[in-house]
């Protein structure tokens, strides 16, 4: 019979797991657009979606504001925090820019996102902020999504170059 494990340790083993994930995004998202070329990086990954260089300047932009946004709930009592549209932001123009800048800022951003996340005590995970739309967030469902969000993402590319077989 396996040992018992109370809920405050397995919430604590399923954080881990997932800020190891968000320490992994950056590296897996170089690795997805590594040797591809422009013509490739312009290619949506699905029909109707973003191309491959639109999903790459998106998650430092998203991940960039799910930092902000634990910030704020750290230091204010449950802050409404501001949403923003990804799809029109994903039509701005520096999303036609070459990747390189948007690796190094998603890299440079986990850098600082992990410091935090390492550091912050069970009892700030419970804190939260509000979202005009979702409604009161916490910040463990939030380290869960975003977890998920670069994953998701960095499958997206993946999914394309093998469907392509640009390997």
């Amino acid at each position: 019979m396996g040992q018992f494990r109370s809920p405050e340790s397995i919430v604590a083993a399923d954080r881990q797991s997932w800020i190891h994930e968000i320490a992994e995004t950056p590296r897996r998202m170089r690795e997805a657009v590594a040797g591809l070329k422009d013509t490739q990086l312009d290619t949506p990954y699905r029909p109707g979606g973003w191309t491959a260089r639109q999903v790459v300047h998106h998650v430092p932009d998203s991940q960039m504001h799910s930092l902000l946004r634990m910030k704020f709930a750290l230091a204010e009592e449950q802050p409404e925090i501001k949403p923003y549209d990804e799809v029109v932001w994903a039509t701005l123009p520096d999303t036609r820019a070459p990747v390189e800048p948007s690796l190094a800022l998603l890299e440079a951003l986990h850098a600082r996102w992990l410091t935090l996340l390492n550091n912050l005590t069970d009892e700030q995970f419970h804190r939260t902020f509000r979202h005009p739309q979702l409604g009161l967030r916490n910040l463990h469902a939030t380290v869960a999504l975003y977890a998920w969000h670069g994953r998701d993402h960095v499958g997206h590319i993946a999914s394309l170059r093998k469907r392509m077989g640009w390997s």
